[in-house]
């Protein structure tokens, strides 16, 4: 037997493997463009990687000691879909290597390799303020999953809202401090 194509929009197919077309299964013909259209807002994801040093000073196990991570963010943006043929991001919420560039100059570019210190930790901020050149973030915050997630959240949310004309904003930050462990801050709790 051969495979079929079955109509699925405006003049475009896609093929289908073998069928017998009078079995229960066979496809119907559908009007996929009706279902697009309603689909018309959509959330989107970008994930981005940088290593930092940080330690939590209170701590009762082994996060109290200076240590460092693999950090994963993760972004996600909520958005109409660009409707534009004449436009480059048509069919987009938004370009990922756009999505990707706010976060890097934001956030990433400045934790990558740098150590994050609570402010109030003054023993390690005093001893990393003494290193010559040493790429240090002090933070009003301890630096948990939780607070950089949060953070992160404050620092990108103006910078992506409604940036392309078609309702954008940031839903969620997602930060793994592990890839077993990880932190959402999500707009429900930026109020």
């Amino acid at each position: 037997m051969e495979g079929r194509s079955v109509k699925v929009g405006a003049g475009s197919t896609a093929a289908h493997g073998r069928y017998n077309p009078a079995g229960p299964c066979a496809p119907q013909q559908r009007n996929y463009f009706a279902t697009i259209q309603a689909l018309s807002n959509m959330q989107i994801t970008r994930r981005l990687e940088f290593d930092a040093g940080h330690r939590i000073p209170n701590h009762q196990s082994q996060c109290r000691h200076l240590h460092g991570h693999r950090y994963a963010l993760e972004v996600t943006l909520s958005g109409g879909v660009i409707d534009a043929s004449d436009r480059p991001d048509d069919g987009m919420v938004m370009d990922f290597s756009e999505v990707k560039a706010l976060a890097k100059r934001h956030v990433v570019d400045l934790w990558d390799h740098a150590f994050l210190v609570w402010s109030g930790d003054q023993l390690v901020a005093e001893f990393l303020a003494g290193i010559p050149n040493h790429k240090t973030v002090v933070l009003e915050r301890v630096p948990t999953a939780e607070n950089l997630a949060r953070l992160a959240f404050a620092i990108l949310d103006p910078l992506y809202r409604n940036n392309y004309g078609n309702l954008l904003r940031l839903e969620r930050v997602r930060l793994y401090e592990t890839p077993n462990c990880w932190a959402d801050a999500y707009r429900a709790d930026k109020a």
